[in-house]
């Protein structure tokens, strides 16, 4: 018999099918235990600005991964995270508290479990025609879609401007990022917007001027903090520890590595000038605490904003919208504290 006969022979033996039946059996359960410890999340964020930058340094860092967890970082614009996330598609959202608040007092069971942006860090930007406030009735104010965080910060700044939203003013939704702003107030068909550093920047460049600075106002409004269903924490506690240890390493990793936190925001937010880049990275570190509690102050203008058409609102507890046992257990353990010796 010659050798190909036989290696045939041997090949097709039911001894050697049982063997290598069992060793590839033996590869596919190996396989689907490795994936089965390995949770894989759906992490929704609404507008590819800096207010969720944390969440790229994280992902794009690997320390989800170092945890033990994946993340996939989707975006969807405005309230589509919110609904995504009530309706459990996604696990969880960098959400405001504007926008988890609402949902809670319809019955939704949104927390928030870290804050990471705890004020308003919008400048107002006009078109060179428009010198007061008062310059601002019957003209149009671009937002991002009605009830984001960018609309609810319009109609705050307006009415501390002495301005009546609902009358004195006409909302245009203007999807997308802020440069899509940028491009309504160049073209003249926004006379005002809200924008975020560094696209403010880019319209003053193009003959616009600003007119209301909202971080120098200091606002307290609880902005961007991680959230996620009260059912979920329940479930899986294991999970959320690590998730909220990933994030407070990310922050870590924000402060320490200017050259790698750059690099995301220019991948993610389309920026490329440096000196635009350095602002974005010097305002994460200014605002980003390195223990990212939620600032329970934050949560009251939003209360006070929806009480006139939520009478609960009138006497809730930003208490329990938060949860941070999480984050008050690697606190205590000096881990947080250990991560900057």
């Amino acid at each position: 018999m010659s050798i190909t006969k036989k290696l045939a022979h041997w090949v097709t033996h039911p001894f050697f099918l049982r063997l290598w039946l069992a060793a590839l059996l033996t590869l596919l359960c190996s396989q689907a235990s490795v994936d089965a410890a390995v949770p894989r999340l759906r992490a929704g964020f609404a507008s590819p600005s800096i207010n969720v930058a944390i969440l790229w340094v994280t992902n794009d860092g690997k320390l989800f991964e170092k945890n033990g967890v994946e993340v996939e970082a989707l975006y969807l614009e405005s309230t589509l995270s919110q609904k995504a996330l009530i309706a459990g598609n996604i696990d969880f959202a960098m959400m405001t508290a504007n926008n988890m608040a609402a949902p809670r007092f319809a019955g939704a069971d949104l927390i928030m479990l870290a804050g990471f942006i705890n004020r308003f860090v919008y400048r107002l930007v006009v078109r060179p025609e428009i010198n007061t406030a008062a310059d601002l009735k019957g003209k149009r104010v671009g937002i991002f879609r009605f009830g984001s965080v960018a609309d609810r910060a319009s109609r705050i700044l307006l009415a501390r401007l002495g301005l009546d939203p609902e009358k004195d003013v006409t909302f245009i939704q203007t999807p997308g990022a802020d440069s899509a702003r940028v491009q309504g107030l160049v073209g003249n068909t926004l006379d005002a917007a809200l924008l975020n550093p560094p696209f403010y920047k880019q319209a003053v460049a193009s003959g616009m001027k600003i007119l209301a600075n909202m971080e120098e106002m200091n606002i307290p409004f609880q902005h961007i903090g991680y959230v996620t269903s009260q059912r979920f924490v329940a479930k899986q506690p294991d999970i959320v520890r690590r998730i909220v240890k990933s994030f407070v390493e990310g922050i870590h990793l924000m402060r320490t590595n200017a050259d790698f936190t750059k690099r995301v925001l220019s991948k993610y937010m389309r920026v490329n000038d440096p000196r635009d880049l350095q602002e974005s990275y010097q305002l994460m570190r200014d605002l980003i605490p390195v223990k990212p509690y939620p600032v329970l102050e934050g949560f009251k203008i939003v209360f006070s904003e929806l009480a006139e058409k939520v009478p609960a609102a009138k006497t809730a507890n930003a208490k329990d919208f938060v949860d941070t046992r999480f984050l008050e257990e690697l606190d205590r353990s000096g881990y947080i504290d250990g991560l900057y010796k």
